[in-house]
């Protein structure tokens, strides 16, 4: 029997049967390092007998009803008992407001059309990847006191494969979503100019009834930005395939609209 699923090919008495993967991903990989206790802190939060174990669960697929919501992941597991244990598994959100400066800040603003690719970009890693154990807290129904009990662990390995596959499951699981970021970087205001001072904010003078020799004010200081992350990319990919772009090169053709809007605005007028 072929279980038609992912992943690497394994032979047995039965037939072959998929090897399922996660941590295939920087940012998956990021997140089980973490959950396992390899993050900056150091901390050790899993031991190898408790990896090995929660390993072999998620080769034999243990974990039932999984469901991912804003800062917050619960799913069923089978172990040595009849009913399964419940797990929760709650992080330590981003702020969206914040996260969106922090991008328009280092320059990431553009990377958000990645996402849309299925691409993981490096600086909205950095800012939304857990780094340390305390930002993800496991809670469990099995007597297992130790701080990263086996279903927690299965569970977290079953939200690594989920980032692999879409890595807007990340923002969700940190609390964002792509929608929300993208609301925010637009409602941001732009910078207001400097006031004027009183003497260009007078009156007209009398023998200039039109104002032609009245100094003009400063152009408005509007925050430049990608109109590529701005369309909603659905409607992007739709107006590209009415031109007549075929769907497999709808990619690359983005690509290329980037770069060359990048060449319009490198030289500031």
């Amino acid at each position: 029997m072929t279980v038609r699923k992912k992943g690497t090919q394994r032979k047995g008495e039965r037939g072959t049967i998929a090897v399922r993967g996660y941590g295939l991903t920087p940012w998956s990989r990021a997140f089980v390092d973490v959950v396992e206790g390899r993050g900056a802190d150091g901390e050790a939060a899993a031991d190898s007998r408790h990896i090995t174990k929660a390993r072999r669960y998620f080769r034999d697929r243990h974990v039932r009803g999984l469901r991912i919501g804003a800062g917050q992941v619960t799913a069923s597991v089978e172990g040595t008992q009849l009913e399964p244990f419940d797990v929760i598994i709650t992080t330590r959100t981003v702020d969206t407001p914040t996260l969106a400066g922090l991008l328009r800040d280092r320059g990431g603003v553009a990377e958000l059309m990645r996402l849309t690719r299925g691409e993981q970009p490096p600086i909205l890693g950095e800012l939304l990847v857990p780094t340390e154990s305390a930002d993800i807290a496991t809670d469990c129904t099995c007597p297992d006191d130790a701080p990263r009990c086996v279903h927690a662990l299965v569970t977290s390995y079953e939200i690594a494969a989920e980032i692999d596959r879409s890595p807007l499951t990340l923002l969700t699981v940190m609390g964002t979503d792509l929608r929300d970021l993208l609301a925010e970087i637009d409602s941001r205001p732009a910078q207001s100019p400097a006031a004027d001072d009183d003497s260009s904010s007078g009156s007209l003078r009398p023998d200039d009834f039109y104002g032609t020799s009245s100094p003009l004010p400063p152009l408005p200081s509007v925050p430049r930005m990608n109109p590529l992350t701005a369309l909603d990319s659905s409607d992007l990919r739709a107006a590209l395939r009415a031109t007549g772009v075929a769907p497999a090169d709808i990619a690359e053709t983005i690509d290329e609209l980037g770069d060359l809007y990048d060449r319009l605005t490198a030289t500031d007028l």
